[in-house]
């Protein structure tokens, strides 16, 4: 019997009735599904698995991809001399993980932002599917990047991380890069738009400390008053629990300044953070300073700062000296010391 036109409780009753009587009738199928063996459940029709988004799917692969804490210098170490063994050639070797916090950052975007164009563009929506073309779009997206453009050092990075994403060290190799240069190199050299609002007078103690330390920004948010201490040299040190690459080290102040660094940690609880918050600026120019102090330091009477005008000559620098400040940097490499610091 149909409830009458405009009996409200009726026909709530009548469709809670129906709800009801489907419920029941479908539940005893479920139960039965539930209780059957895989190959009697091959019969049934079950709902399709929902689909990954390229985008997850590429977080994923990222994922995948990190090893914290692992040594690059021991893997590429290990897969040189299998090369070798294997009488290849071991000089450009990697193992396609990331090991540093600030990597995964830089290179999950860049990544993402290649494989959005490659879904806007293409429409190809499954890693599935771009694997098997990544020279082919990658070629591509970088010499449209070029066309833009953009400069060597970002083009370089892009392309590092897709061979790093894609597990291919030689993916878009045909796309001649523009080489970079010192004369290109802007980070922290000239003025940018978030300067003009920052007031160094109200950041004295933060200045002095780092032009007497060369600490990374990040580095700089971490350290602790009881990681500033006389190390083992008889020097007074700023320790770096985490740098670049998960590495620990132990930075020299610069002989001079140890009272200055002294004064900014003085009576203070050694589990605080030197630095509860940081401005809104970058250190790098300070770091910069730093590296320049510390080589003629070490470089002692006689040396000066590489010359800027000319291609560099062995006779130019002190390599000891120059060792010793990429140690304190936490960059371990001579080249970028020459190129990025010291000139």
């Amino acid at each position: 019997m149909h409830p009458r036109r405009g009996d409200r409780q009726s026909i709530t009753k009548a469709l809670n009735t129906t709800a009801v009587s489907l419920k029941c009738s479908e539940e005893p199928e479920m139960r039965r599904i539930g209780h059957l063996s895989g190959s009697e459940r091959k019969g049934f029709v079950m709902s399709k698995p929902h689909h990954q988004s390229i985008l997850y799917q590429s977080i994923k692969r990222l994922d995948g991809q990190m090893a914290i804490g692992t040594s690059r210098y021991e893997a590429k170490q290990e897969l040189r001399a299998k090369a070798v063994s294997q009488e290849e050639s071991g000089w450009s070797v990697s193992d396609y993980l990331i090991r540093s916090y600030k990597t995964r950052e830089i290179y999950q975007d860049v990544s993402l932002k290649f494989v959005s164009w490659v879904r806007a563009t293409y429409g190809i929506k499954d890693l599935r599917d771009l694997d098997p073309r990544a020279e082919e779009l990658a070629s591509c997206y970088l010499d449209l990047r070029l066309q833009a453009g953009k400069s060597p050092s970002t083009l370089k990075t892009e392309r590092s991380a897709l061979r790093l994403f894609f597990s291919e060290s030689t993916l878009a190799e045909s796309i001649l890069l523009p080489k970079r240069t010192r004369q290109g190199i802007t980070r922290s050299r000239y003025p940018v738009a978030r300067d003009r609002k920052f007031q160094p007078a109200n950041w004295q103690p933060l200045l002095t400390f780092e032009k007497a330390v060369g600490l990374r920004k990040n580095e700089l948010r971490r350290i602790l008053v009881k990681e500033v201490y006389i190390g083992l040299s008889g020097q007074l040190v700023a320790y770096v629990s985490r740098g670049k690459g998960g590495k620990a080290r132990e930075a020299p102040v610069l002989p001079g300044r140890a009272q200055d660094v002294l004064a900014v940690i003085a009576g203070r609880d050694p589990e605080e953070r030197v630095f509860p918050r940081l401005p809104d600026t970058e250190v790098q120019d300070l770091r910069r300073e730093y590296a320049q102090q510390l080589y003629l330091y070490y470089a002692g009477p006689g040396w000066s700062l590489p010359p800027t005008d000319r291609r560099l000559r062995p006779t130019d620098y002190d390599p000891e000296a120059v060792d010793r400040v990429s140690k304190a940097l936490g960059h371990n490499r001579r080249d970028v010391v020459l190129n990025n610091y010291l000139r």
